[in-house]
């Protein structure tokens, strides 16, 4: 699964990040939840952690502090969702 996530910033540009297996399972361990859970409904913190660590891979200065981070937010929003099982379409 990956999601694209937008990130709202108080101050500057939006941008946009992707999630991959790393970040998932970054917050899995952080969080304690598996992320088949978040089926069922995710929350603001988990989004946050998800961008925080996708920018981080994707060269974005962030702060090293997670809550820094958070702090200078206006908004983290699921843009796009990309299935790990993609469907086939019938021929």
């Amino acid at each position: 699964m990956k999601l694209h996530l937008q990130v709202t910033p108080a101050e500057g540009e939006p941008y946009t990040v992707t999630t991959n297996l790393f970040v998932l399972v970054a917050t899995e361990r952080k969080f304690k939840v598996k992320s088949s859970e978040f089926a069922n409904g995710i929350g603001m913190e988990h989004l946050a952690y998800m961008a925080y660590e996708a920018a981080k891979l994707s060269g974005i200065p962030v702060p090293p502090v997670f809550d820094d981070f958070v702090r200078r937010l206006d908004a983290v929003e699921v843009v796009e969702e990309e299935s790990g099982h993609p469907t086939h379409g019938g021929q």
